[in-house]
Order: C-alpha cells, then sequence, then structure tokens
C-alpha cells in the first residue's frame, strides 16, 4: 500500500505524484555576479522526483545579498540562466518553485553595493559572524529602512516573481522565515519602528501582507506560497508574543487562495524561550485552512506520521535531499540512505552537489 508520505496530492495550484518535498538549500554554486551555472541544472534535474522541489533562496535585489556566489533573480541574465534549470526539471517532470529572499541584516557591507550598511527593519544588531569577500567579519549594526523606501523593496519581490514566472518557475514562495528581512519586520526583537511598519502585531506583519498582495496581482494567488518559522531564534530573534503574532499571520493568510503555507519547526533548542511554539506544525493546523507543508529534521518515519496524523500535507527534506537525489524512491524501497558531507555545502564545484549516488535501475 502506498504510504501517506508517497501517496499523490492536489490542492489549488498543486498537483505532485508524492509529497515529498525538496527544500530550499543553500549551495553557493552560482557565479561572482550572482548568475545560476550549468551545473545547477543537473543538480536541480537529479531530484526532479520529488513532488515538489523548492529553490535555493535567490537575492529579489543587489541589496538582498548575504551571502556570496548565491543566485540571483533581479536582472534578466540570471533570468536566462535560471530558464535552463526550470527547463531541465520539468523534461524530468518536476515542478519547481523560487524561493525570493532579501536577507536584511544579515549581511555585511562588503556584500552590498556601494559597500554600503545592510538595511533592515530597525537598527538593531545581532552580534554574528558572516563571511565576506574579504574572510569572516563580525555583522554591523543595520541601516533602518525610511517608510519611503518600502515600497520600491515591495517592487523588488514582485519583479523577481514576474522574472522567476518567465523563466518558467511554477510558483513562488516568499522567505518570510528564518531571521531575513520580512522576518526581522514581524518580531518584536528586531522590529522597534514608531511608523506604520512598526509598534502592533498588524503594523509589524503589514510589510509582508504588502509584499504578498504585490506578487499575487503580479502572478496569481494559486502561484504564491509562503515560508515562516515561527520558533525561530537563530540570529537574535525572539518575539513577545509568538502564538498571538504568528495566529494573525496565518489567519489572515487565510484570505489569499495560496498555493501553500510551509512552516519551519524549530532547529534550536529552546529551553531559554518557554513562550516559544515547540509543535509549530501542529499549533496552526487548525489555523490554517490551505496546503501546509512542515519541515525540521524529518526522517522518513516521523514525515510520514506527520501526513497520516493530518498535521501537515506535505513534509520538506533539507540535508537528506542533499546526498540522496532520488530521495523519494529510497524512502519507498526502504533503501539505505547516503549521509551528507558536511565540508562540500558551501563549496563550488561538482564535488558534494552532483556526484552522490543515485540507485541502479532494475
Amino acid at each position: 500500500m502506498t504510504s501517506g508520505l508517497l501517496s499523490p496530492f492536489k490542492k489549488g495550484n498543486i498537483s505532485i505524484p508524492n509529497r515529498v518535498v525538496m527544500a530550499p538549500l543553500t549551495r553557493r554554486r552560482a557565479t561572482d555576479n550572482h548568475i545560476p551555472t550549468e551545473i545547477m541544472a543537473d543538480y536541480y534535474a537529479q531530484r526532479a522526483t520529488a513532488g515538489l522541489i523548492i529553490s535555493e533562496a535567490t537575492a529579489i535585489s543587489p541589496q538582498a545579498v548575504g551571502y556570496s556566489n548565491i543566485p540571483g533573480i533581479w536582472n534578466q541574465d540570471q533570468a536566462e540562466a535560471w530558464k535552463k534549470i526550470t527547463l531541465a526539471v520539468h523534461q524530468a517532470g518536476g515542478h519547481i518553485f523560487m524561493q525570493l529572499w532579501h536577507v536584511g541584516r544579515v549581511s555585511h557591507s562588503l556584500l552590498q553595493p556601494g559597500k554600503n550598511l545592510p538595511v533592515s527593519a530597525s537598527a538593531i544588531g545581532i552580534n554574528e559572524m558572516i563571511n565576506t569577500p574579504e574572510g569572516h567579519k563580525k555583522t554591523e549594526t543595520p541601516r533602518a529602512l525610511e517608510t519611503s523606501e518600502i515600497p520600491g523593496i515591495v517592487k523588488d519581490y514582485t519583479d523577481a516573481a514576474r522574472r522567476a514566472i518567465d523563466a518558467g518557475f511554477d510558483g513562488v514562495e516568499i522567505h518570510g522565515a528564518n531571521a531575513y528581512l520580512i522576518d526581522q519586520f514581524l518580531h518584536s526583537s528586531s522590529n522597534t519602528r514608531t511608523d506604520i511598519y512598526g509598534g502592533s502585531i498588524e503594523n509589524r506583519a503589514r510589510f509582508l501582507f504588502e509584499v504578498v498582495e504585490s506578487i499575487i496581482q503580479e502572478i496569481g494567488e494559486s502561484k504564491v506560497g509562503i515560508r515562516l518559522s515561527p520558533s525561530n531564534t537563530r540570529y537574535g530573534m525572539d518575539d513577545t508574543d509568538p502564538a498571538g503574532l504568528y495566529g494573525y499571520v496565518i489567519n489572515k493568510l487565510n484570505n489569499y487562495n495560496l498555493a501553500y503555507l510551509h512552516l519551519v519547526e524549530p532547529m534550536l533548542s529552546l529551553d531559554e524561550y518557554p513562550h516559544m511554539i515547540r509543535d509549530v506544525a501542529r499549533f496552526f493546523r487548525t489555523v490554517w485552512k490551505g496546503a501546509l507543508i512542515t519541515a525540521g529534521n524529518y526522517d522518513f518515519e516521523k514525515g510520514e506520521s506527520a501526513v497520516n496524523e493530518g498535521i501537515a500535507d506535505m513534509v520538506a527534506y533539507g540535508r537528506l535531499y542533499i546526498s540522496n537525489p532520488d530521495l523519494p524512491r529510497r524512502f519507498a524501497e526502504a533503501a539505505p540512505l547516503t549521509e551528507p558531507d558536511t565540508s562540500t555545502f558551501y563549496a563550488g564545484g561538482e564535488r558534494g552537489f552532483t556526484d552522490y549516488p543515485i540507485l541502479p535501475l532494475v
């Protein structure tokens, strides 16, 4: 009998052969100018048996960059390179969404255009080390965005979404998670603004919903997913009322016929954060009315249980997809899983990228 995790799923714009999702995975194989490379087409095509591939986080503008050699989607050269990747995935029978990314304060002036300071909701630093073209440097205190600048960033997201669809992607995922710019606006620890984007939960969520609504107007709501991480504490993230904040956000997202909501389980210890939500997907399952993806250190058994118990409709796998291009087949056949080589996660080239073994055809 076909397992829940390996059964087909259809809802709205999502019609996929299984519920195994390839999570967005930064791999840093693009050029210095943030143009996707030929090897990336091989990498994604190898993994096209996923029910859905969500691309690595992709910068929407030069200001959105926080890491070297990550891909972008702000110019036509980048879009043309992505076309080869989406074609390869589709020819292999796969489905792929692009994750749209602005890192906000998780950057450094050495990675920013004109060596300007990174931007954020507020001028609050994170005291982390970050890799720059001149080696590891401590992050800087970001510049708070002016109210008048925010519509321009919303437009960057919207233009990036249009380029992604024109480049052949089946949809886009708005990256509202993991301590990046949208997340920085949402949380009380990183947003102390006094304008219409700060203060109340409604105001802190305003930027997110302006991005959502603008992209929907451009490409249609059924081609838009969103990723959120209500219990992420990395990079200084915290909130006085995470249940209230994300209850509001997720309930309001129900007003749109989105492709899916992608929720990340807590990845770090919450021992010092008793107010944070432990079981994120389970907690918000009754709030969210649409298709739900859960992510966070799942193996086959845990993913199968999440689907069969109705906690989520799909399960996203990260590290396992790095080293097991044919992950759904390995799950189906209870085949051994290859362990990933962590030293090659962010190193350029084929090793640890496209050279992991695929089960031979019988």
